[in-house]
């Protein structure tokens, strides 16, 4: 990763060390981190646990369809991830990957990236890990399926300009079928892939959801930390 974020280039339980290293210091306030007592060597700061939330009501996840969900972006991230489009329960919360069951929060985790397993309440706490989250269409659905190739298409090509405009090092979408139709790849797997996008490295994970019995949370976590080591190589 770049100056002030890299890890050692180990595996992901010391990568998880490195992400709570990195919390504690560089943009610990943007991050909502309280300071760690004492000077003692290990001591770092972590983010406060996340305030239960109520559930959004039938009506208020019904009244999300259409909805557009804000980015969490900024220039020069380290990893930029790419959801499909936002699900009801984000778009009613305005979190990424919000709904329960989704396991993009814990693979994070697993992965390395995040010193504990945040809530999507806590995502403005990425930036600070040098971590963003966008997604491939900005529209809420139930389901991914109403999403048209068309739509695919079109939010392949935005999200090239955006990464043109903020020039993470790594795009990690997440979502190898929404890829393939996005980006006119029909063979892609997972994994990183042979072209750059907008002038970053890219690499494609599977699904988080919860509908995806492809992979277990330890087979989706794995997932997360082969990523994790190649943006420490």
């Amino acid at each position: 990763m770049t100056a002030g974020r890299r890890g050692s280039g180990a595996g992901p339980p010391d990568g998880a060390r490195t992400a709570a290293t990195r919390f504690g210091t560089a943009g610990a306030s943007r991050a909502g981190a309280s300071r760690a007592s004492g000077d003692g060597p290990g001591r770092t700061a972590e983010p406060p646990a996340a305030p239960r939330y109520p559930r959004p009501t039938k009506e208020q996840l019904a009244a999300a369809a259409g909805k557009l969900l804000p980015d969490l972006i900024a220039p020069g991230l380290d990893v930029l991830f790419v959801g499909i489009n936002p699900g009801l329960w984000s778009a009613a919360t305005g979190w990424h990957f919000a709904r329960p069951g989704n396991r993009f929060w814990p693979a994070l985790h697993r992965g390395g990236f995040t010193p504990r397993q945040l809530h999507p309440s806590e995502q403005d706490a990425l930036l600070a890990l040098g971590l963003g989250i966008s997604n491939m269409v900005a529209r809420a659905t139930a389901r991914a399926e109403e999403l048209t190739a068309e739509e695919l298409v079109r939010g392949a090509e935005v999200l090239t300009g955006k990464v043109e405009r903020y020039r993470p090092r790594w795009v990690a979408v997440v979502g190898v079928t929404a890829y393939r139709v996005g980006f006119a790849r029909p063979k892609a797997g997972f994994g990183p892939q042979p072209e750059p996008l907008g002038g970053a490295r890219l690499w494609v994970l599977p699904n988080p959801s919860g509908l995806n019995a492809h992979f277990t949370p330890e087979t989706l976590g794995a997932a997360f930390g082969e990523l994790y080591v190649a943006t420490n190589a």
